[in-house]
Parts: C-alpha cells; structure tokens; sequence
C-alpha cells in the first residue's frame, strides 16, 4: 500500500530570525519603505526583474501584488531587514507553491546595493531553507534565476546543490535560460543547509566586511 503525503500546511504570518537578517510578513506601508531604500538605484536592483519598477507606484502595486498572491496561497512574502540597524533592505518570498507536492521556490528577491555582497542574503537563504524543510517538511525547494544574471546565480550556486533543468520560455524572453537549483530532502537537507551556514560563515570574516 502506498502512502500519499498529506498536503503543505502553512501557518502564518511568519517571521524568521537570524544573527545578521530578519525576515518579517510583508505589510502595505512596505511600499514606501521599498520605494525609500531603492529610488537610487533601481536599475542596479531591478535589472533582470521581468516587470517595471520606476516609479513610487510600480512599489505599491508590487505590494498589493503581493497581498493578491498570499491570499490565493501561492506566495509567503518578506521585507528583509538588517537587525543591527533595524532597516528594511529588501524583499524576498516563497512563491510557486506547491502544497500538493510540498514544493515551494525561493525568488523574487532584491536587495540595496550598500548590502549586495554581505552576509545578509547568504543568511536569508539559509533561514528559508531551513524553514521549508525542518518547519513545513518540503519533499524539495527550488532558487530561480535569469541565466545572464551571473551576480544571483553564483549566490544561488554557493546555498543550492544541484541545477536540474533549464526552462526556456515561449515569450519575449524567450532568448533567455532561467536555470532552477533545486534542493531535496533527507540528505539535499542536510547538505544544503550546511553549503549556506559555510557560506554564511565566510561571509562574516573580516576580508568580507
């Protein structure tokens, strides 16, 4: 006889704390403090972004956006803060989720340049990896990026193991590869989240800082 594993059960609102990063429930006044942390730079963050970000309103539509997808179920979405300061720094979410299947993807993640290249995105990847698999038990979660964004997917390669296929999309993307790294279970468990607490610990050494 065999088993059929019962479906995703997600509580939330959820926050996930580390030493340097703290990832808290999305709220509606995140939308000007997005807007506040990023107007300088947007092209620098948004770059491989696949939708406008330029003005005050594209950062509140993004917010409700998201609002729209926590509610259907398909994403769990976080303002990045760096603890020791309390500012907000960025976003990143679960999304794509597959509850059926206890499969989730990490994305949409975007950080201030003045934090690009610190602990802070190493670390927020471990919490929620860590998260998916000792809270949720996902069978596996899978980081996505656009595959000339070689700044995200040598980050990815330093927290996920393996890269399983390459998507190449029908529309106007379609010149493009958006590799998946996905991360398993039982043994990918323990092996991924080992990959990004070293990272994370390199990260942390005062070459780094």
């Amino acid at each position: 006889m065999s088993l059929v594993a019962s479906p995703l059960n997600i509580v939330m609102p959820i926050t996930l704390e580390g030493s340097v990063v703290r990832l808290d429930p999305i709220r509606r006044e995140h939308a000007e403090v997005f807007w506040d942390v990023a107007k300088d730079a947007l092209g620098n963050i948004f770059e491989w972004i696949p939708y406008r970000m330029k003005t005050r309103e594209d950062f509140q539509r993004l917010v409700e956006k998201a609002f729209d997808e926590q509610e259907r179920g398909e994403s769990v979405v976080f303002a990045t803060v760096e603890r020791r300061s309390g500012q907000v720094i960025g976003s990143t979410r679960f999304m794509n989720i597959d509850r059926a299947n206890r499969r989730v993807e990490i994305g949409s993640t975007w950080i201030a340049p003045a934090w690009q290249r610190t602990a802070v995105n190493t670390e927020a990847k471990s919490l929620m990896l860590r998260h998916a698999f000792e809270v949720w038990n996902c069978f596996r979660v899978e980081l996505k990026t656009d595959g000339l964004n070689r700044r995200s997917r040598n980050a990815i390669l330093h927290t996920a193991q393996t890269s399983d296929h390459l998507d190449r999309p029908r529309a106007r993307h379609s010149l493009l590869q958006h590799p998946r790294y996905g991360v398993a279970g039982s043994e990918g468990e323990a092996g991924s989240l080992a990959c990004a607490e070293n990272r994370f610990k390199e990260c942390l050494s005062p070459a780094r800082r």
